[in-house]
């Protein structure tokens, strides 16, 4: 059995992707600059001063993280802006309520802390997570493994005891650099092919699979 869960948050337990494109194209748009929603969303996953960085690189040929803090800033207030437009996936707070008090239950996300924070209380789920770390808690983005072994550290819990649920293929690859066991869900960018080379330990289409508490729990 896992002594602890971690899991993703946008396209894992939370629909935010039209949010998210509409929140970096706000803060783009600003700076005059634009690029499609489709770079936007096969970026999602890696943070956004990794994805800005990767646009200034792509349009201007340089990076000013000056003008990289102000994008992020701007899209992290953005998206706030947008929470009504938030969903949780079927089946996300069921099985947070289920995993409740039988094992420790971490959160990390590459989305920044002010935008993580406002809506895990927007949707009443503070008290199902025990740590929640996001991309101001790390220097390195996913695939790197450091947000989920910072997790598992404060959770008090040896990488290779912990399963994380993921959404992105950066996240998969983070889990198994990790150590640690991964769940794949097919309800964020990526094709189950796509995820499926990666290898993650189960695949599925959904939070409602029966099979997920089972394979958690075991």
């Amino acid at each position: 059995m896992y002594q602890a869960v971690i899991c993703d948050w946008d396209g894992t337990l939370a629909d935010t992707r039209r949010v998210i494109v509409l929140s970096f194209q706000k803060a783009l748009a600003e700076s005059g600059l634009k690029v499609t929603d489709e770079y936007i969303e096969r970026r999602i996953g890696i943070g956004a001063a990794e994805t800005f960085r990767d646009i200034l690189r792509s349009t201007r040929g340089k990076i000013d993280e000056d003008l990289v803090k102000q994008l992020v800033e701007r899209k992290s207030q953005a998206e706030i802006e947008l929470t009504d437009q938030v969903l949780l996936f079927p089946g996300a707070k069921e099985l947070l309520s289920m995993l409740h008090g039988k094992i420790k239950v971490g959160l990390a996300s590459m989305n920044n802390r002010s935008v993580i924070v406002h809506l895990v209380e927007a949707f009443s789920l503070k008290g199902y997570f025990e740590v929640v770390l996001t991309g101001d808690s790390v220097t390195q983005s996913k695939p790197n493994p450091e947000i989920f072994l910072k997790c598992a550290a404060q959770l008090k819990v040896n990488p290779k005891s912990c399963v994380v649920l993921e959404d992105s293929i950066f996240g998969v690859q983070a889990a198994k650099a990790a150590g640690m066991g991964c769940v794949a869900v097919t309800t964020g960018v990526y094709m189950r092919e796509e995820l499926l080379q990666e290898n993650p330990d189960l695949i599925v289409a959904s939070l409602e699979d029966k099979r997920i508490l089972p394979f958690i729990l075991h």
